[in-house]
């Protein structure tokens, strides 16, 4: 990446710069190309498109990105790497498809699993001392928990142990873990770099090169390649991530502060609130505590779901990040059965603040 910052490369990064091109990058529908030449098939080089996509992320994190056709896709080649009787750390409460892969590896006998408590920063740092992959995911869905990535990622650890950051909740502008020692970082594009609630799309970034090329041969086996329509749809959408970062951001901790102080909330999950329990250890890395939040409603599981119901502006719908407010009670999901009852999951999007807490407000009743 030129000597610019994050905001001015997500703008004018990876772009055509010759006479006569068009000004962004277009879409390339095309799964073969005609011979000789550097590239062959779609899904084992990729295209115009899915290479500028790969070059704009992997400037963000300054490292080299790899994109697929979507966020589990990319987590399930990570996950693809382990050989049989391979020890692995995870949140006790991680993202319910990354819970998944991890049971289904369980019980097929192919790995160990520790499930660890988000914020007990010991017992990671025990893990990354043992285990041959540490999975974290921070702040973590839907209960918010910000791992302590400076202390986990720099520990001393064998070369075979792989870390691995799921920062799609924070975004590259809010937390960086490649430089904190991460290994690798994973992000769900369908959320907040594609914005838009039109895409499906992952990515993972590494500064390790050989690492590059054995997920990028994986990919090409398990045929996890991008679509070129996805690829250009999270261009676009990455172009204007600092503008709508900034403000979903600063609308969601005022949320949280209100959602705090009413009287039909017994509790608010926000990493930017000084009573959540893991403040202090956002506040000493993050640039910015994100633009979701959780909340639980005085009444449980019914009265959670009334409220769901019962909003206009915000959209009752699963998944976050776009440009527009959603909110789900989180243990109706089928896997989230652990989680408080009550939990709503509230991804704030790009709303005025007051418009959203009307709502809010009148909903809550």
């Amino acid at each position: 990446m030129p000597d610019w910052t994050p905001e001015t490369w997500l703008v004018a990064g990876a772009r055509p710069r010759r006479p006569g091109e068009p000004l962004n990058v277009a879409p390339t529908f095309a799964s073969n190309f005609t011979l000789p030449g550097d590239r062959l098939y779609s899904r084992s080089h990729g295209t115009p498109t899915s290479e500028a996509l790969e070059e704009l992320l992997g400037g963000l994190e300054d490292g080299r990105a790899l994109v697929f056709a979507s966020g589990m896709a990319a987590a399930s080649i990570v996950f693809q790497r382990l050989g049989v009787g391979a020890t692995i750390a995870v949140p006790a409460e991680p993202y319910h498809g990354v819970a998944g892969i991890v049971a289904e590896g369980e019980a097929q006998g192919r790995w160990r699993v520790l499930r660890i408590d988000q914020a007990d920063t010991d017992a990671w740092l025990d893990a990354v001392a043992t285990c041959d992959l540490v999975w974290l995911e921070t702040p973590e869905n839907p209960l918010l928990t910000v791992a302590d990535l400076p202390r986990i990622c720099g520990a001393p650890r064998p070369s075979s142990t792989l870390v691995v950051v799921d920062s799609t909740f924070a975004t590259p502008l809010a937390q960086r873990p490649l430089d904190l020692g991460a290994d690798v970082v994973v992000h769900s594009a369908t959320k907040f770099i594609g914005g838009h609630s039109d895409l499906v799309a992952g990515v993972l970034v590494t500064r390790d090169d050989d690492l590059v090329e054995e997920l990028a041969e994986r990919r090409l086996l398990h045929g996890a390649t991008i679509g070129a329509m996805e690829a250009f749809l999270t261009i676009r959408g990455a172009r204007t991530l600092a503008l709508r970062v900034r403000r979903a951001q600063a609308t969601a901790g005022e949320l949280a502060e209100r959602l705090d102080a009413h009287p039909r909330v017994d509790r608010v999950r926000y990493p930017g609130l000084a009573s959540h329990p893991t403040h202090r250890i956002a506040s000493s890395f993050m640039s910015g505590f994100g633009a979701v939040l959780s909340f639980e409603t005085a009444g449980g599981a019914a009265r959670a779901d009334e409220v769901c119901r019962r909003v206009e502006l915000v959209n009752h719908a699963t998944s976050l990040g776009g440009v527009e407010s959603t909110m789900e009670r989180r243990a109706a999901i089928v896997g989230q059965e652990r989680i408080p009852a009550g939990l709503i999951r509230l991804s704030v999007g790009c709303e005025d603040v007051e418009d959203l807490w009307s709502d809010l407000d009148a909903a809550l009743g």
